[in-house]
């Protein structure tokens, strides 16, 4: 009992730390990008695109843990983040900042396959929902953290010294981290990874429209607001604040949610929000009444520190920062995915190379959609890229229908 609670006490310390970089590299990154290279929407769809080949490579993982305990991965992959952020900081050309975001990626992906996987080794079937929901609240925290760093910050030291901090406290925390890397219960190694299985097609047709599902999230919901709407980086921030205080709380109660519930019927009701979500994102914008007035939207601030300064808005605008909210929470409930696995499994064994090559079927969808979303966007415009994203919500609930587990059977 000891020893699991250390180990789950130093998954949660990896994944605050993870969180803490990767939520800073994503609230600056597209102002960055846009700000001070002039990155255009086909370049900012390249560079996402780029960013989730390591993605690809999840397979790796799983041969990895032929060698590596599942935490020791995690704990690496840590530190190879927070470097790629470090990094992000030298970039003065598209080119420097797709590599950068290279190295950057591949510690992010490889830590949340064997980071998932060693907890899904730790805990059993009825407790991975609820342990899964605690790390994303525990991670939500970090969030808030990093986005409070980046509000106190931002205009007295910029975007560069803000990647350069942020990337050498993942460096040095996840450093410290690793002897503590000791898994209480590991797999059977056979020498070689399981096959896949048709019994896990369901999860691998899941994982491919999620991975698309992300990308209209975090690559043309953000670039829409920042392209279209001139949505500043601190606004940005602060919704990825809102987002994230939120997540504090609601992400511990979809574990328990999800727990009670099911997968099945917790993730059908999500994609039914998340067509609605689409579908906002989708005509929102083109509807003429919702961009006639134009009134200012105060600011906030506390004392002399001002966390959101006065800026021109129109209602369609607003109703947009609001989709953005709830597609954020919705997009809490993904961890459903792994504990459904967990349930379908046929072994132990059998979790961290699937899970691995879960992601990387995830991540095939996800290097096509940034170019391909990109690539239409320019051609006819933003509203067909969301489309795409009412698609693939509404095929996700048609395979989520079909889900059954040995428990929801």
């Amino acid at each position: 009992m000891h020893r699991t609670r250390t180990a789950l006490i130093v998954i949660a310390l990896n994944n605050l730390l993870l969180v803490l970089g990767f939520r800073l590299w994503q609230s600056i990154f597209n102002n960055f990008a846009v700000e001070e290279l002039g990155v255009r929407a086909g370049q900012i769809g390249l560079i996402q695109a780029m960013r989730e080949i390591p993605g690809l490579m999840g397979f790796l993982v799983g041969m990895l843990a032929l060698l590596l305990v599942e935490m020791r991965i995690a704990g690496l992959s840590v530190v190879l983040m927070g470097v790629g952020i470090f990094l992000t900081a030298a970039s003065r050309d598209l080119t420097a900042l797709i590599g950068a975001t290279l190295v950057m990626s591949v510690g992010f992906h490889f830590f949340y396959t064997s980071n998932a996987s060693a907890v899904l080794l730790t805990v059993g079937p009825d407790e991975a929902p609820k342990a899964l929901g605690r790390l994303n609240s525990l991670g939500a925290m970090a969030a808030v953290v990093s986005t409070l760093f980046i509000f106190g910050t931002l205009d007295a030291w910029g975007y560069r010294t803000l990647f350069q901090i942020g990337g050498a406290v993942v460096v040095l925390g996840g450093l410290a981290l690793l002897p503590f890397s000791r898994q209480p219960v590991q797999a059977e190694r056979t020498g070689h990874r399981p096959p896949l299985r048709r019994r896990y097609w369901l999860y691998y047709a899941l994982q491919f429209l999620m991975g698309g599902r992300r990308h209209i999230f975090t690559t043309f919901a953000i670039f829409l607001l920042v392209q279209e709407y001139r949505v500043t980086a601190q606004t940005i921030t602060l919704l990825f604040l809102i987002n994230n205080l939120m997540g504090t709380y609601f992400h511990q109660a979809f574990g328990k949610i999800v727990a009670r519930f099911g997968e099945r019927r917790v993730l059908t009701v999500n994609f039914v929000l998340l067509t609605l979500v689409f579908l906002g994102y989708t005509f929102v914008p083109t509807l003429d009444m919702l961009e006639r007035t134009t009134f200012q939207v105060p600011g906030v601030g506390v004392g002399g520190w001002v966390l959101l300064p006065t800026f021109p808005a129109t209602p369609g605008l607003l109703i947009l920062l609001g989709l953005f909210v709830a597609d954020h929470i919705l997009f809490g409930f993904s961890f459903a995915l792994q504990s459904y696995f967990q349930k379908i499994a046929l072994g132990p064994e059998e979790i961290t190379p699937n899970i691995s090559m879960g992601q990387t079927v995830n991540h095939i969808a996800a290097v096509i959609v940034p170019v391909v979303g990109g690539m239409v966007w320019e051609a006819v415009g933003a509203q067909y890229t969301f489309l795409a994203g009412v698609a693939i919500a509404l095929l996700s609930l048609a395979l989520t229908l079909r889900m059954r587990t040995p428990r929801h059977a």
